[in-house]
């Protein structure tokens, strides 16, 4: 995840003036997919500071993972090997002819865990890598940090999953982006843990702020870059969880502020401010030993950078009856929702489908062809030879629309993959 940066002023030549945006944080949206048939491994808190009669450990682990296969539909080429549908064309032929085959290993990962006893509690430590590179490295096989993280007793800091996601909501898919609606992000943070048993589970946090903008219809007039954002305090998450044996319920909050300054002092003023928001429900179900529903459900407002595939949190709002301050940001609203099932046939076998969805209520300065809505859904089978390794298909489909243009664009794939686990512990 790359650092968060003040994104970009818009203004307008000859009288109307377009507006200012936000920073963004591109590459802070890291997804992973859940390793089958288990779920996504999660450092564990003590509930209350202790000494701990365990002894030192320290893994060393991770999975060597190829993916191969069809994409019947065109997407971005720096996606090729995902169904991202932020990414699909957004106009007719943007990326060419469909039809091209694929091949890749920038999901293949690499992790040290460490536990440590101490007078108050097991002091853990995560540090973990892959291979999908994004931003500046986008469409690469390069470094990307995933976490770097540490805790003790109640305390924690460092790059982690935000508390506002939950991810055991990701399915045991092969496409490594995952589903579009979905809450997911890793972020710096400094997390409390006010509650940690068998049943319930509080977590709060501050977290690294950042955002998004965009100029909309405006952004091809940008005569100037005097509008400058800012974040004057930490994004603020919290989550509760209630787990019995039929499974959990979550639901998690947050909350920011953001800040633009105008720093031209003439008869435009373009600064302003906007405050994000977001909830979101999820759940893991059990109706039996062999299956897992993974169920989420997110509503807010300026919160897309937490998203798994979202685009922009701000956008361009017309305010023309003021002379002043004819364009205004505002946060832009979205709803998503996720639903998968994860079915173990055997010890051989597993099979998960679903579908996830999400809309924005774009704002009326956005450009016709801004993202609006995503689809989502895919099914596989998957074969576990072995201990270890897994050798799996898949079918993918995808759909992007635009605000108000009326175009749409569909994403269809099939892959293939096959992964290699392996872990070194020594100690514990």
């Amino acid at each position: 995840m790359s650092a968060m940066q003040s994104t970009y002023v818009r203004r307008i030549g000859g009288g109307v003036i377009a507006l200012l945006m936000v920073v963004g944080t591109s590459t802070a949206w890291a997804q992973v997919p859940a390793d089958a048939p288990s779920s996504p491994v999660i450092t564990e808190i003590p509930a209350a500071p202790q000494a701990s009669t365990a002894k030192p450990s320290f893994e060393i682990y991770g999975f060597a993972m190829m993916d191969i296969g069809h994409n019947f539909k065109t997407i971005n080429p720096n996606w090729f090997d995902t169904m991202r549908v932020t990414k699909l064309p957004s106009y007719e032929k943007q990326f060419g002819e469909n039809n091209n085959m694929f091949a890749g290993v920038r999901q293949s990962r690499l992790g040290v865990k460490s536990s440590t006893p101490t007078a108050l509690g097991d002091l853990k430590t995560t540090f973990e890598f892959e291979l999908f590179g994004t931003g500046v490295d986008e469409g690469q096989t390069t470094f990307r940090l995933r976490h770097a993280y540490g805790e003790v007793g109640k305390f924690g800091a460092g790059q982690y999953w935000s508390p506002f996601m939950d991810p055991d909501v990701f399915p045991n898919s092969l496409e490594y982006w995952g589903p579009t609606g979905m809450v997911f992000f890793r972020n710096v943070q400094f997390r409390y843990y006010a509650l940690k048993d068998d049943h319930q589970e509080v977590v709060l946090a501050l977290e690294r702020p950042g955002a998004s903008g965009d100029g909309g219809i405006y952004s091809d007039h940008i005569a100037l870059q005097n509008v400058k954002g800012r974040f004057p305090l930490p994004d603020f998450s919290g989550s509760y969880k209630y787990t019995k044996d039929w499974g959990y319920v979550r639901v998690a909050g947050m909350l920011r502020e953001i800040k633009w300054d105008d720093l031209v002092a003439d008869q435009l003023d373009l600064s302003g401010s906007a405050t994000g928001w977001g909830l979101n429900f999820s759940s893991n179900l059990k109706p039996s030993k062999k299956d897992v529903v993974r169920l989420q459900f997110v509503v807010g407002e300026g919160i897309q950078n937490y998203m798994n595939d979202s685009p922009v949190d701000v956008g361009l709002q017309n305010n023309f009856q003021n002379p002043t301050t004819p364009v205004l940001g505002k946060a832009i609203p979205l709803m998503g929702f996720v639903a998968f099932v994860d079915h173990q046939i055997n010890d051989k076998w597993s099979t998960t489908g679903g579908y996830s969805w999400q809309d924005n209520d774009n704002l009326d300065g956005q450009s016709p062809d801004a993202f609006h809505v995503g689809h989502y859904a895919l099914g596989n089978v998957i074969f576990y030879p072995v201990p270890n390794v897994l050798v799996g298909g898949e079918f993918q489909w995808g759909r992007r629309e635009n605000f108000s243009d009326g175009f749409k664009s569909d994403g269809v794939k099939i892959q293939f993959s096959f992964k290699y686990n392996f872990s070194w512990k020594l100690g514990g």
